[in-house]
């Protein structure tokens, strides 16, 4: 118990250590808990404290963490066969998404654009305080940054080739990709924005998430309905995207 107390809340020092113990029932002195401590290799609290692990960080963070990341895609135009990016958002505790923006060209002007809607004072998706992590990609440019920071929204840069950092939003580019759009041919850029609102309502509204004890992320109002009531299928995208419901009364 005292490895644990000691790992989990780096900041406690024995006398912490000693004060909890006895609070559930177990009397040590000062000196034995830093024997313990010292014989698994554990140093004092100033040196504990020091060092923070990935997973303390995200979890300290994570009710105003959020993870930025780009995904592509191939549409046609009337240009041709055209590659556009998506950037998108989406908070780490509570696993609502939003697309900041796409476009085939995601210059230094347009990562600018996207930095002032995502924190605009009313509808912006970003609100003072959060903090966001990114990669370190070049089109995450020093303008994008600063226009951001300006707003109070502290960014957080990855180290180097760790994909596994950003794990919720690789995850969700992921599915996005795999559910539909590897599904279906594009034309245009309107079809591109159907096929992604369709996609982020069915992902907050109709998708049940393991990760949240199989709830829906944003239940849709419920309507009064019977258990003898018959479930139907619901579809989008041409059954591409599918969910069941019980009819209302």
């Amino acid at each position: 118990m005292i490895i644990q107390f000691a790992q989990e809340t780096p900041a406690w020092g024995y006398d912490r250590i000693v004060g909890t113990l006895k609070n559930v029932g177990y009397t040590v002195s000062d000196q034995t808990v830093g024997n313990i401590l010292q014989r698994h290799g554990l140093p004092p609290a100033p040196e504990r404290k020091k060092t923070t692990t990935w997973r303390e960080f995200i979890r300290s963070h994570w009710d105003i963490l959020v993870a930025t990341d780009f995904f592509t895609t191939e549409v046609w135009t009337r240009s041709g066969l055209v590659i556009y990016y998506i950037l998108f958002y989406i908070q780490v505790g509570r696993r609502k998404v939003h697309i900041a923006g796409l476009t085939p060209n995601p210059n230094g002007a347009w990562m600018i654009q996207i930095a002032r809607n995502s924190t605009m004072m009313e509808w912006g998706f970003l609100t003072p305080g959060q903090q966001v992590i990114h990669d370190r990609g070049t089109k995450f440019c020093s303008t994008f940054q600063e226009t951001i920071k300006a707003a109070g929204v502290k960014l957080v840069k990855l180290p180097p080739c760790s994909p596994n950092l950003n794990a919720q939003a690789e995850r969700w580019s992921r599915s996005v990709k795999e559910e539909v759009l590897s599904r279906l041919i594009l034309f245009g850029e309107g079809a591109l924005r159907q096929v992604l609102k369709e996609y982020v309502t069915h992902y907050h509204q109709e998708r049940p998430h393991q990760g949240k004890g199989n709830e829906l992320l944003l239940p849709r109002p419920k309507k009064e309905a019977w258990e003898t009531n018959p479930i139907r299928p619901r579809e989008k995208l041409g059954g591409l995207l599918k969910y069941y419901s019980r009819e209302a009364a």
